[in-house]
Protein backbone atom coordinates (compact mmCIF):
# COMPACT_ATOMS: atom_id res chain seq x y z
CA UNK A 1 0.00 0.00 0.00
CA UNK A 2 1.47 3.35 -1.01
CA UNK A 3 1.64 6.32 1.36
CA UNK A 4 -1.31 8.09 -0.26
CA UNK A 5 -3.59 5.04 0.14
CA UNK A 6 -2.43 4.52 3.71
CA UNK A 7 -3.25 8.15 4.55
CA UNK A 8 -6.71 7.83 3.03
CA UNK A 9 -7.47 4.70 5.05
CA UNK A 10 -6.26 6.34 8.25
CA UNK A 11 -8.33 9.44 7.49
CA UNK A 12 -11.51 7.39 7.00
CA UNK A 13 -10.82 5.42 10.18
CA UNK A 14 -10.29 8.63 12.14
CA UNK A 15 -13.54 10.10 10.76
CA UNK A 16 -15.45 6.98 11.78
CA UNK A 17 -13.92 7.19 15.26
CA UNK A 18 -14.73 10.89 15.61
CA UNK A 19 -18.39 10.23 14.85
CA UNK A 20 -18.54 8.17 18.05
CA UNK A 21 -17.47 11.15 20.18
CA UNK A 22 -18.57 14.68 20.99
CA UNK A 23 -16.86 17.94 20.18
CA UNK A 24 -16.50 20.36 23.07
CA UNK A 25 -15.53 23.98 23.60
CA UNK A 26 -14.50 25.65 26.85
CA UNK A 27 -14.90 29.43 26.80
CA UNK A 28 -12.75 30.90 29.54
CA UNK A 29 -10.33 27.99 29.33
CA UNK A 30 -7.60 29.87 31.23
CA UNK A 31 -9.87 30.71 34.19
CA UNK A 32 -9.89 28.69 37.41
CA UNK A 33 -13.24 27.14 36.50
CA UNK A 34 -12.19 26.52 32.91
CA UNK A 35 -9.09 24.59 33.95
CA UNK A 36 -11.13 22.60 36.44
CA UNK A 37 -13.72 21.70 33.78
CA UNK A 38 -10.94 20.43 31.52
CA UNK A 39 -9.58 18.26 34.33
CA UNK A 40 -12.98 16.77 35.17
CA UNK A 41 -13.68 16.01 31.49
CA UNK A 42 -10.45 14.02 31.40
CA UNK A 43 -11.01 12.27 34.75
CA UNK A 44 -14.56 11.20 33.85
CA UNK A 45 -13.47 10.00 30.39
CA UNK A 46 -16.11 12.14 28.71
CA UNK A 47 -16.38 10.83 25.11
CA UNK A 48 -14.83 13.81 23.37
CA UNK A 49 -13.00 13.75 20.02
CA UNK A 50 -11.93 17.37 20.19
CA UNK A 51 -11.82 20.09 22.87
CA UNK A 52 -11.42 23.70 21.78
CA UNK A 53 -9.96 26.01 24.39
CA UNK A 54 -11.19 29.57 23.92
CA UNK A 55 -10.52 32.75 25.88
CA UNK A 56 -9.86 36.47 25.62
CA UNK A 57 -6.89 38.18 23.99
CA UNK A 58 -4.74 38.14 27.14
CA UNK A 59 -4.34 34.35 27.02
CA UNK A 60 -4.19 33.70 23.25
CA UNK A 61 -1.52 31.18 22.34
CA UNK A 62 -1.14 30.00 25.92
CA UNK A 63 -0.63 26.24 26.23
CA UNK A 64 -3.15 24.30 28.30
CA UNK A 65 -3.99 20.63 28.78
CA UNK A 66 -7.17 19.39 27.09
CA UNK A 67 -7.80 15.75 27.83
CA UNK A 68 -4.55 13.92 27.21
CA UNK A 69 -3.24 16.56 24.82
CA UNK A 70 -1.66 19.98 25.05
CA UNK A 71 -3.30 22.62 22.90
CA UNK A 72 -3.29 26.36 22.32
CA UNK A 73 -5.94 28.75 23.60
CA UNK A 74 -7.71 30.42 20.69
CA UNK A 75 -9.83 33.55 20.43
CA UNK A 76 -13.61 33.43 20.83
CA UNK A 77 -15.15 33.81 17.35
CA UNK A 78 -18.43 32.67 15.82
CA UNK A 79 -16.73 30.11 13.54
CA UNK A 80 -15.16 28.40 16.56
CA UNK A 81 -18.59 27.04 17.53
CA UNK A 82 -19.25 25.26 14.24
CA UNK A 83 -19.82 21.51 14.76
CA UNK A 84 -19.48 21.89 18.55
CA UNK A 85 -21.84 19.69 20.57
CA UNK A 86 -21.31 21.22 24.04
CA UNK A 87 -19.96 24.63 25.01
CA UNK A 88 -18.94 25.30 28.61
CA UNK A 89 -18.95 28.99 29.51
CA UNK A 90 -16.43 29.28 32.35
CA UNK A 91 -15.71 32.87 31.37
CA UNK A 92 -16.75 36.07 33.08
CA UNK A 93 -20.35 37.26 32.68
CA UNK A 94 -19.47 39.78 29.98
CA UNK A 95 -17.90 37.16 27.72
CA UNK A 96 -20.77 34.73 28.26
CA UNK A 97 -23.34 37.40 27.40
CA UNK A 98 -21.48 38.35 24.21
CA UNK A 99 -21.02 34.82 22.87
CA UNK A 100 -23.54 32.30 24.15
CA UNK A 101 -26.12 32.93 21.44
CA UNK A 102 -23.44 32.41 18.78
CA UNK A 103 -22.80 28.95 20.22
CA UNK A 104 -26.49 28.16 20.54
CA UNK A 105 -27.18 29.32 16.97
CA UNK A 106 -24.45 26.96 15.75
CA UNK A 107 -26.34 24.08 17.40
CA UNK A 108 -24.29 23.66 20.57
CA UNK A 109 -25.78 22.84 23.95
CA UNK A 110 -24.86 25.48 26.55
CA UNK A 111 -23.53 24.88 30.07
CA UNK A 112 -23.05 28.16 31.95
CA UNK A 113 -20.72 28.38 34.96
CA UNK A 114 -20.72 32.21 35.01
CA UNK A 115 -24.32 32.66 36.31
CA UNK A 116 -24.93 35.15 33.49
CA UNK A 117 -27.79 33.11 31.99
CA UNK A 118 -29.60 32.28 35.24
CA UNK A 119 -32.51 34.59 34.36
CA UNK A 120 -32.90 33.54 30.73
CA UNK A 121 -36.48 32.29 30.12
CA UNK A 122 -35.47 28.83 28.88
CA UNK A 123 -32.48 28.34 31.22
CA UNK A 124 -32.51 25.70 33.96
CA UNK A 125 -30.57 25.81 37.26
CA UNK A 126 -29.34 22.22 37.43
CA UNK A 127 -27.46 19.94 39.79
CA UNK A 128 -27.45 16.24 38.83
CA UNK A 129 -26.40 15.42 42.41
CA UNK A 130 -29.57 16.98 43.81
CA UNK A 131 -31.72 15.61 40.98
CA UNK A 132 -30.62 12.07 41.85
CA UNK A 133 -31.32 12.73 45.52
CA UNK A 134 -34.87 13.77 44.60
CA UNK A 135 -35.30 10.91 42.13
CA UNK A 136 -35.69 13.31 39.21
CA UNK A 137 -34.76 12.57 35.62
CA UNK A 138 -33.88 15.40 33.24
CA UNK A 139 -36.30 15.79 30.35
CA UNK A 140 -35.25 14.77 26.85
CA UNK A 141 -35.07 17.88 24.67
CA UNK A 142 -33.64 18.08 21.16
CA UNK A 143 -32.85 21.76 21.68
CA UNK A 144 -32.46 22.25 25.46
CA UNK A 145 -32.08 25.71 26.93
CA UNK A 146 -28.88 26.65 28.77
CA UNK A 147 -28.00 24.56 31.80
CA UNK A 148 -26.81 26.95 34.52
CA UNK A 149 -24.48 25.54 37.15
CA UNK A 150 -25.71 26.69 40.58
CA UNK A 151 -23.52 28.40 43.13
CA UNK A 152 -21.61 25.48 44.71
CA UNK A 153 -22.74 26.49 48.20
CA UNK A 154 -26.37 26.03 47.11
CA UNK A 155 -25.57 22.50 45.92
CA UNK A 156 -23.98 21.59 49.25
CA UNK A 157 -26.81 23.04 51.33
CA UNK A 158 -29.51 21.38 49.22
CA UNK A 159 -27.89 17.94 49.21
CA UNK A 160 -27.20 17.88 52.95
CA UNK A 161 -30.61 19.18 54.01
CA UNK A 162 -32.50 16.85 51.67
CA UNK A 163 -30.67 13.88 53.14
CA UNK A 164 -31.55 14.90 56.67
CA UNK A 165 -35.22 15.26 55.73
CA UNK A 166 -35.27 11.57 54.82
CA UNK A 167 -35.24 10.99 58.58
CA UNK A 168 -37.63 13.67 59.73
CA UNK A 169 -38.94 17.05 58.54
CA UNK A 170 -36.96 20.10 59.57
CA UNK A 171 -38.47 22.88 61.65
CA UNK A 172 -35.64 25.37 61.20
CA UNK A 173 -32.38 25.72 59.29
CA UNK A 174 -29.63 28.33 59.66
CA UNK A 175 -26.37 28.35 57.71
CA UNK A 176 -23.25 30.49 57.85
CA UNK A 177 -21.25 30.12 54.63
CA UNK A 178 -17.59 31.10 54.50
CA UNK A 179 -16.84 32.28 50.96
CA UNK A 180 -13.33 31.77 49.47
CA UNK A 181 -11.48 34.24 47.25
CA UNK A 182 -11.52 31.80 44.31
CA UNK A 183 -15.25 32.44 43.83
CA UNK A 184 -14.05 35.74 42.34
CA UNK A 185 -11.70 33.95 39.96
CA UNK A 186 -7.97 34.49 39.61
CA UNK A 187 -8.36 38.23 40.29
CA UNK A 188 -9.83 37.47 43.70
CA UNK A 189 -7.03 35.01 44.48
CA UNK A 190 -4.40 37.52 43.37
CA UNK A 191 -5.88 40.34 45.46
CA UNK A 192 -5.98 38.23 48.61
CA UNK A 193 -2.36 37.23 48.02
CA UNK A 194 -1.26 40.81 47.38
CA UNK A 195 -3.14 42.10 50.41
CA UNK A 196 -1.45 39.47 52.58
CA UNK A 197 2.04 40.32 51.32
CA UNK A 198 1.49 44.09 51.48
CA UNK A 199 -0.02 43.95 54.95
CA UNK A 200 3.02 42.10 56.29
CA UNK A 201 5.35 44.61 54.66
CA UNK A 202 3.31 47.65 55.80
CA UNK A 203 2.32 48.72 52.28
CA UNK A 204 -1.01 49.89 50.88
CA UNK A 205 -3.34 47.01 50.00
CA UNK A 206 -5.09 46.60 46.61
CA UNK A 207 -8.89 46.73 46.82
CA UNK A 208 -10.09 46.48 43.22
CA UNK A 209 -12.02 43.22 43.71
CA UNK A 210 -13.34 43.34 47.27
CA UNK A 211 -12.96 47.07 48.05
CA UNK A 212 -12.21 45.92 51.59
CA UNK A 213 -9.46 44.24 53.58
CA UNK A 214 -10.00 40.49 53.36
CA UNK A 215 -6.47 39.38 54.31
CA UNK A 216 -6.31 38.28 57.95
CA UNK A 217 -9.93 39.37 58.26
CA UNK A 218 -13.54 38.21 58.13
CA UNK A 219 -16.04 40.56 56.51
CA UNK A 220 -19.80 40.38 56.13
CA UNK A 221 -19.92 43.15 53.53
CA UNK A 222 -17.63 44.23 50.70
CA UNK A 223 -16.81 47.86 49.96
CA UNK A 224 -19.25 49.95 47.95
CA UNK A 225 -17.22 49.63 44.73
CA UNK A 226 -17.22 45.82 44.74
CA UNK A 227 -19.46 44.09 42.19
CA UNK A 228 -21.19 41.79 42.89
CA UNK A 229 -21.79 42.62 46.52
CA UNK A 230 -21.67 39.93 49.17
CA UNK A 231 -25.40 40.48 49.74
CA UNK A 232 -26.05 39.78 46.04
CA UNK A 233 -24.06 36.54 46.24
CA UNK A 234 -26.04 35.55 49.32
CA UNK A 235 -29.25 36.17 47.40
CA UNK A 236 -27.99 34.01 44.53
CA UNK A 237 -27.18 31.13 46.88
CA UNK A 238 -30.67 31.35 48.38
CA UNK A 239 -32.38 31.54 44.98
CA UNK A 240 -30.40 28.61 43.58
CA UNK A 241 -31.08 26.54 46.69
CA UNK A 242 -34.82 27.08 46.32
CA UNK A 243 -34.77 26.08 42.66
CA UNK A 244 -32.76 22.95 43.42
CA UNK A 245 -34.48 21.72 46.58
CA UNK A 246 -38.04 22.60 45.55
CA UNK A 247 -40.86 24.49 47.16
CA UNK A 248 -41.51 21.88 49.87
CA UNK A 249 -37.98 22.06 51.31
CA UNK A 250 -37.32 24.48 54.14
CA UNK A 251 -35.12 27.40 53.05
CA UNK A 252 -32.25 28.06 55.45
CA UNK A 253 -31.58 31.48 56.90
CA UNK A 254 -28.27 32.38 55.26
CA UNK A 255 -25.34 34.49 56.35
CA UNK A 256 -22.36 34.77 53.98
CA UNK A 257 -18.95 35.77 55.28
CA UNK A 258 -15.89 36.47 53.14
CA UNK A 259 -13.11 34.37 54.62
CA UNK A 260 -9.37 35.04 54.20
CA UNK A 261 -8.86 31.74 52.36
CA UNK A 262 -7.96 31.17 48.75
CA UNK A 263 -9.97 28.08 48.05
CA UNK A 264 -12.81 25.94 49.43
CA UNK A 265 -16.14 26.61 51.11
CA UNK A 266 -16.81 25.89 54.76
CA UNK A 267 -20.25 25.79 56.38
CA UNK A 268 -21.65 26.00 59.89
CA UNK A 269 -25.20 24.62 59.56
CA UNK A 270 -27.69 24.46 62.42
CA UNK A 271 -30.75 22.29 61.88
CA UNK A 272 -33.74 21.74 64.12
CA UNK A 273 -35.81 18.63 63.44
CA UNK A 274 -39.31 17.60 64.47
CA UNK A 275 -37.87 14.79 66.59
CA UNK A 276 -34.61 13.88 68.26
CA UNK A 277 -32.05 12.21 65.98
CA UNK A 278 -29.16 10.07 67.21
CA UNK A 279 -25.67 10.76 65.88
CA UNK A 280 -25.32 7.34 64.24
CA UNK A 281 -28.71 7.72 62.59
CA UNK A 282 -27.76 11.18 61.36
CA UNK A 283 -24.38 10.07 60.00
CA UNK A 284 -25.98 7.20 58.09
CA UNK A 285 -28.57 9.52 56.55
CA UNK A 286 -25.94 12.02 55.39
CA UNK A 287 -23.39 9.55 54.07
CA UNK A 288 -23.55 8.41 50.46
CA UNK A 289 -22.67 9.60 47.01
CA UNK A 290 -20.58 12.80 47.15
CA UNK A 291 -20.77 13.09 50.96
CA UNK A 292 -18.12 11.77 53.34
CA UNK A 293 -19.07 11.90 57.01
CA UNK A 294 -16.17 12.02 59.45
CA UNK A 295 -16.18 9.60 62.36
CA UNK A 296 -16.20 10.94 65.90
CA UNK A 297 -12.44 10.48 66.37
CA UNK A 298 -11.42 11.71 62.89
CA UNK A 299 -9.98 15.10 62.06
CA UNK A 300 -12.56 17.82 61.52
CA UNK A 301 -13.12 18.91 57.88
CA UNK A 302 -11.28 22.05 56.80
CA UNK A 303 -10.74 24.11 53.68
CA UNK A 304 -7.62 22.02 53.00
CA UNK A 305 -9.01 18.50 53.35
CA UNK A 306 -11.45 18.45 50.37
CA UNK A 307 -9.10 20.20 47.90
CA UNK A 308 -9.22 18.51 44.48
CA UNK A 309 -12.01 16.15 45.56
CA UNK A 310 -15.67 16.00 44.59
CA UNK A 311 -16.87 14.87 48.01
CA UNK A 312 -18.42 17.14 50.63
CA UNK A 313 -16.79 16.45 53.99
CA UNK A 314 -19.04 16.69 57.04
CA UNK A 315 -18.81 16.28 60.80
CA UNK A 316 -21.88 16.31 63.06
CA UNK A 317 -22.68 17.02 66.69
CA UNK A 318 -25.80 17.39 68.78
CA UNK A 319 -26.71 20.88 70.02
CA UNK A 320 -26.65 20.51 73.79
CA UNK A 321 -28.73 23.64 74.37
CA UNK A 322 -31.73 22.88 72.13
CA UNK A 323 -33.68 19.61 71.94
CA UNK A 324 -33.93 18.01 68.48
CA UNK A 325 -31.18 20.30 67.15
CA UNK A 326 -27.72 19.58 65.80
CA UNK A 327 -24.81 21.17 63.98
CA UNK A 328 -23.15 20.23 60.70
CA UNK A 329 -19.64 21.46 60.00
CA UNK A 330 -18.92 20.95 56.29
CA UNK A 331 -16.16 21.71 53.80
CA UNK A 332 -16.04 21.38 50.03
CA UNK A 333 -13.93 22.27 47.00
CA UNK A 334 -16.00 24.97 45.32
CA UNK A 335 -14.26 24.80 41.93
CA UNK A 336 -14.39 21.01 41.75
CA UNK A 337 -18.11 20.91 42.61
CA UNK A 338 -18.90 23.53 39.95
CA UNK A 339 -16.85 21.72 37.29
CA UNK A 340 -18.23 18.28 38.15
CA UNK A 341 -21.76 19.67 37.99
CA UNK A 342 -21.09 21.21 34.57
CA UNK A 343 -19.69 18.00 33.10
CA UNK A 344 -22.48 15.86 34.57
CA UNK A 345 -25.05 18.25 33.08
CA UNK A 346 -23.42 17.68 29.68
CA UNK A 347 -23.41 13.92 30.24
CA UNK A 348 -27.13 13.99 31.00
CA UNK A 349 -27.76 15.77 27.68
CA UNK A 350 -25.89 13.27 25.53
CA UNK A 351 -28.87 10.94 25.15
CA UNK A 352 -30.65 13.53 23.01
CA UNK A 353 -27.62 14.29 20.83
CA UNK A 354 -26.27 11.82 18.24
CA UNK A 355 -22.55 11.55 18.76
CA UNK A 356 -20.41 13.74 16.57
CA UNK A 357 -23.41 15.35 14.90
CA UNK A 358 -24.75 18.76 15.83
CA UNK A 359 -28.53 18.97 16.05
Amino acid sequence: MNSHSRSAVLSRAQSATDRDFYRLAIVGAATLKGKEVSEVINERNFPSADIKLLDDDETLGQLEAAGNEITFIQSVRAEQFENIDFTFFASDARCTRANWKLAQKAGSAIIDLSYELENEPDAAIRSPWVERQLGQSPGMELQPGPAVVPHPAAIVLALLQLRVTRLTPLVKAVATVFEPASEHGQKGMDELHEQTVNLLSFQAMPRKVFDAQVAFNLVSRYGEQSVPSLAAIEGRVRSHYQKLAGSTAITPSLFLVQAPVFHGHTFAIHLEAERAIGLDELRQALAGEHVHVASEDADSPSTVSPAGQGDIQVSVRIDGARPNSFWLWAASDNLRIAAATAVECAESMTASRPRGKVQ
